[in-house]
C-alpha cells in the first residue's frame, strides 16, 4: 500500500508540474544527432527593452548555454557567448542574442543547431523574472563574486567569495551590472554561474528527496520556466542531473574564439569564430571525445 501511495504521489505531481509549465514549439524538427542535446536559455521578459547592438527590440536572451549527453555516457556544459557572429536564417550575420530577438525561441534553436551542428532535443528557458520565486522554491542557491558589492540600484549586498543566498540576492545577482567595470559581460556570466548554481541545487539530495520541495519548485516553474513541446518536469530534472555531473567532473569546455572584439559592420564588437575550429570543438562534444579539465582537488 505504501509503494502505491509513493508512486501515486510522484505521478500525481508530475502530471500537475508539467501542467504549470509554459511550452513553446521550439524545436525545429530537424534530423536527430546521437546523444542527447538541451539548449538552456536566460531570458528576461521585461518589455520594450532593447536586445542588443543592432537595434532589436524585445526579451532578451543573454545566458546561452548546451548541455550534451553524448551516446558514451559523457556530458559537457558549453557556454555559448551572446556576442558570438553568428549566422542567423533569414536574416544574415549579427550576435547570437540577436535569433531570439529576431524570432524567440524557434529560431534560437535553427541558429545553434545551424552553428553547433548538433540536433536540439529540448529547449529550457529559465525567466529571470522568476529567478526569486525558484530560488526560495528550493532554499538557496550558492553564488560567488570577487569583490565587496553593495550596490543601491539592484539591491545586491554581497562580501567577497561564495555565499548561500535566498530569492531576493539571486535576483539581484543576475540583475546588477553597474557596480561592474564590465558592465554586460559581468553581468553575462553572473547569470551564467547563476543557472549552473541553480541546476546543481535542484539537483541535489535535499530537493530531490524532498517533496515539498517539488511542490513549491513545481509551482514556481510556472512562473519561471518555458519549454519545448514534448519537455516537462522530468525532462529539466535529468537536465539538471547531467550538468551537476559536467562541472563536477570538470567537463565544461570553453568554445575556441578567434578574436573576442572582431569590429562588425553594424553589431558593434563581437566575437569572431573559426568555422573549423567550430566544427571540431563541436565534433568532439557530439561523440564524447572532447577534452575536460578535472576539477581542483579538495
Amino acid at each position: 500500500m505504501l509503494l502505491v501511495i509513493v508512486l501515486g504521489w510522484g505521478a500525481g505531481l508530475v502530471l500537475w508540474a508539467d501542467s504549470r509549465i509554459e511550452h513553446v514549439d521550439a524545436l525545429s524538427g530537424r534530423a536527430d544527432t546521437p546523444g542527447t542535446t538541451y539548449l538552456i536559455a536566460g531570458s528576461d521578459r521585461r518589455d520594450g527593452e532593447a536586445v542588443a547592438d543592432d537595434g532589436t527590440q524585445g526579451v532578451r536572451a543573454d545566458t546561452m548555454m548546451l548541455l550534451h549527453k553524448a551516446p558514451n555516457g559523457s556530458s559537457y556544459l558549453v557556454s555559448l557567448p551572446r556576442d558570438t557572429l553568428v549566422e542567423i536564417p533569414g536574416h544574415g550575420r549579427y550576435k547570437l542574442n540577436a535569433a531570439f530577438a529576431f524570432g524567440g525561441a524557434p529560431l534560437l534553436v535553427e541558429t545553434v543547431e545551424d552553428f553547433t551542428g548538433l540536433s536540439v532535443d529540448h529547449y529550457v528557458e529559465i525567466g529571470f523574472d522568476g529567478v526569486q520565486n525558484v530560488v526560495d522554491a528550493v532554499g538557496h542557491v550558492n553564488l560567488c563574486i570577487d569583490r565587496d558589492v553593495d550596490d543601491a540600484r539592484s539591491g545586491l549586498r554581497m562580501t567577497e567569495g561564495c555565499h548561500d543566498v535566498g530569492g531576493e540576492q539571486a535576483l539581484a545577482f543576475v540583475r546588477a551590472r553597474y557596480f561592474d567595470p564590465t558592465a554586460d559581460l559581468g553581468r553575462q556570466q553572473r547569470q551564467q554561474q547563476f543557472v549552473g548554481a541553480l541546476m546543481d541545487r535542484v539537483s541535489s539530495p535535499g530537493v530531490l528527496l524532498n517533496p515539498v520541495a517539488h511542490v513549491r519548485l513545481a509551482g514556481a516553474g510556472s512562473g519561471a520556466l518555458r519549454t519545448s513541446e514534448g519537455t516537462g518536469i522530468v525532462d529539466v530534472g535529468r537536465m539538471a542531473l547531467s550538468a551537476r555531473g559536467a562541472m563536477g567532473a570538470g567537463s565544461t569546455p570553453v568554445m575556441p574564439i578567434e578574436d573576442p572584439e572582431f569590429q562588425t559592420r553594424h553589431s558593434g564588437v563581437a566575437i569572431l569564430t573559426d568555422e573549423e575550429d567550430i566544427a571540431a570543438f563541436f565534433g568532439s562534444i557530439a561523440d564524447g571525445s572532447a577534452e575536460v579539465t578535472p576539477p581542483p582537488s579538495g
